[in-house]
């Protein structure tokens, strides 16, 4: 785990008890702290990442709804859309926010984002869920119009580009005609 560091070394840097490092290793401590283990990987030039999900009953964001919503509207009735729709792997807790199909076309996933904050994360987060279900062909972020939002996107755009080529413009306009867009791409809204 210390990336070539001793177990001495990596207590002295981190705090940690060598001999707590020790069981760690050994998984012979499953009640380790978070912050012990950040602290450990920080050390040996590592990240902690979690995710959580909510277990239960799903309970949508209110906001994210709303801006779904606002794009389900000014879509053909002939696309079907299917709201918070699960991977294909059982027991994965991920979902696309929506699914938008049209006849004979592909599959287009929706992600809804009413405040970017990440967009390194964001992209990530996408990208995981594209390779986890093969059966979406492109994926339209579906950005919230605010203030701050239209500055991260300033800032990041160039970032989403090559990810996400489609203009806005044009993810509306198909989707006015009843076109599920064979490109991914931003639209805000």
């Amino acid at each position: 785990m210390g990336q070539g560091l001793s177990q001495g070394r990596l207590a002295a840097l981190s705090g940690v008890s060598q001999s707590k490092i020790s069981r760690f290793e050994r998984h012979l401590l499953p009640g380790a702290s978070l912050n012990d283990i950040a602290r450990l990987l920080a050390v040996a030039g590592m990240e902690l990442s979690a995710r959580a999900f909510l277990s239960g009953s799903r309970v949508r964001d209110a906001a994210q709804r709303r801006l779904l919503d606002k794009l389900r509207v000014r879509t053909h009735a002939n696309l079907r859309w299917t709201f918070e729709v699960p991977m294909p792997i059982p027991g994965d807790q991920c979902a696309w926010d929506a699914v938008v199909c049209g006849p004979g076309r592909g599959r287009l996933a929706i992600e809804a984002e009413t405040k970017l904050r990440d967009v390194q994360a964001l992209q990530r987060r996408v990208a995981v869920k594209r390779r986890d279900d093969p059966s979406i062909d492109s994926v339209v972020l579906l950005v919230a119009g605010t203030r701050g939002n239209r500055l991260v996107m300033h800032e990041e755009g160039a970032a989403l580009s090559a990810d996400y080529p489609l203009a806005g413009r044009r993810i509306l306009e198909l989707l006015g005609e009843g076109v599920v867009p064979d490109a991914s791409g931003v639209a805000m809204l």
